[in-house]
């Protein structure tokens, strides 16, 4: 661990910003932890990122404190890294250049949920807490990570991008479930800038590069009573096509469908119960109403109900969403380090093609991992989390060049920059407004390499 790299009147001016000293943290052990997230499951990354810590953590619960620290860090040009609650996957949260980490996660008031279903909060709010008290409203969320319990509205909203529920209701960019958000500029004097409708995607899954998020107006939507289904099929084809008839219709009110290619339900050893030897697996989250059509569908395809049960929110055991999406990714990790993943797109019209030319090229490299998905002009297609066992840094992008050549879209979770992760907008305005929030490039610097800083002040005009 190198020395710090902020003066002791550094940490006394960045003290003083707070209504209470110990938010400020200096303990190395708790600063290198909030310098840190998941970006383990890439053996590149954890390479690349694995020495890199901040010099402090700072624990804000105001927009007026975050303010105060902006101020100095941007006058002492001192790098400061927003983060959330750390469950990100592509070191979003790791500081690459030392500096202020700002753990955002004692910002968590929700302040109102709307009579039409829009929470007003702020952006440490547990996705968890914020499902429950919604729920308590007649609402719940649009969609939420597998790590719902854990991760934060904020950081969800910075490096995130879909998960239960897109299904039904897209991505999180999709369908103007972001309503509205509010930041907070990297400048001489920062400024509070409230972006509403398509603005704001200036700034979400920007990675905290070009504004600190402080508040957030998201869309909800009007609870189901939801049921729980594992259904088993003798080979993914027949897994895989049964899917597809219940995530394609509407007729079908769906929150989660997960298709799984064995060996990958091994790797579940806490529900084991559920699984079947060499057999590939359904997951299913249906409202409840729908239960017993979706086994009678599935018997009569030729698949074995292995799980059948009421879901009685998070609580619920077993929760099948802690194994779908990228938690499938950490208990394939558990069973085995070599595993890693890809992040991919399927073209419904070919799909099964694309997969007999995976299977031709790379056979049991690369294992299946379907997770349905609405996308934002409302086809529904099979989104994918495929586990590959990674062998080297060529191999591994071998496989997403040829991906890309058969038409299979990759966001590729092993690079550390929003260009190369696969949710950069193509219109620029994330770059755009960087260069308008903060011109001297001190948010989470590093993380977007086409920002080149061409000037130590601000521009004139906002």
């Amino acid at each position: 661990m190198t020395e710090p790299r902020l003066s002791e009147s550094d940490i006394a001016a960045l003290t003083a910003c707070l209504s209470e000293p110990s938010r400020l943290i200096t303990n190395a052990q708790t600063v290198q932890r909030l310098s840190r997230d998941f970006y383990w499951y890439s053996p590149i990354l954890k390479k690349q990122l694995e020495d890199k810590t901040a010099d402090v953590a700072i624990q804000p619960i105001s927009v007026e404190e975050i303010i105060a620290v902006l101020t100095y860090c941007h006058q002492q040009e001192i790098p400061v890294t927003a983060r959330g609650a750390g469950t990100g996957n592509y070191g979003q949260a790791i500081p690459l250049n030392g500096g202020v980490v700002l753990d955002l996660i004692k910002m968590d008031a929700i302040e109102e949920i709307t009579p039409d279903g829009v929470v007003i909060c702020q952006p440490g709010v547990r996705l968890g807490v914020l499902e429950a008290a919604a729920r308590e409203q007649g609402f719940e969320l649009r969609c939420y990570p597998s790590t719902v319990v854990k991760a934060s509205v904020g950081g969800f909203l910075g490096g995130g991008s879909g998960g239960i529920g897109s299904i039904a209701h897209g991505g999180l960019r999709d369908f103007q479930t972001v309503r509205a958000i509010e930041v907070v500029t990297m400048e001489a004097t920062p400024r509070v800038v409230l972006h509403e409708g398509t603005a704001v995607h200036d700034v979400m899954h920007s990675w905290g590069t070009n504004g600190i998020i402080t508040r957030i107006w998201l869309a909800l939507t009007p609870a189901v009573e939801w049921a729980q289904c594992v259904v088993a099929f003798p080979t993914f084809d027949e897994a895989f096509t049964f899917s597809e008839t219940i995530a394609v219709p509407e007729a079908w009110t769906k929150r989660l469908i997960t298709t799984f290619e064995w060996p990958i339900p091994s790797c579940f050893s806490p529900i084991a119960q559920v699984t079947r030897d060499g057999k590939s697996l359904i997951f299913f989250m249906i409202a409840a109403a729908h239960l017993e059509a979706l086994q009678t569908a599935a018997v009569e395809a030729g698949g074995e109900i292995t799980l059948a049960a009421p879901y009685t929110g998070l609580r619920t055991l077993p929760l099948l969403s802690d194994y779908t999406w990228n938690h499938t990714t950490l208990w394939a990790i558990k069973q085995d380090s070599a595993f890693t993943y890809l992040q991919c797109g399927f073209n419904p019209a070919t799909v099964r093609d694309q997969f007999a030319q995976l299977k031709a090229n790379f056979g049991d490299e690369i294992l299946f991992h379907i997770e349905w998905m609405k996308t934002g002009t409302g086809t529904i297609i099979p989104g994918s989390i495929p586990l590959v066992r990674y062998t080297t840094e060529e191999r591994l992008n071998e496989m997403i060049d040829f991906c890309r050549s058969i038409g299979v879209s990759v966001a590729n979770p092993h690079v550390n920059n929003v260009e190369g992760g696969g949710r950069y907008r193509e219109d620029n305005v994330q770059l755009q407004t960087k260069y308008k929030y903060d011109p001297k490039g001190l948010l989470n610097p590093g993380k977007m390499t086409t920002f080149q800083r061409t000037q130590s002040e601000e521009p004139t005009t906002a």
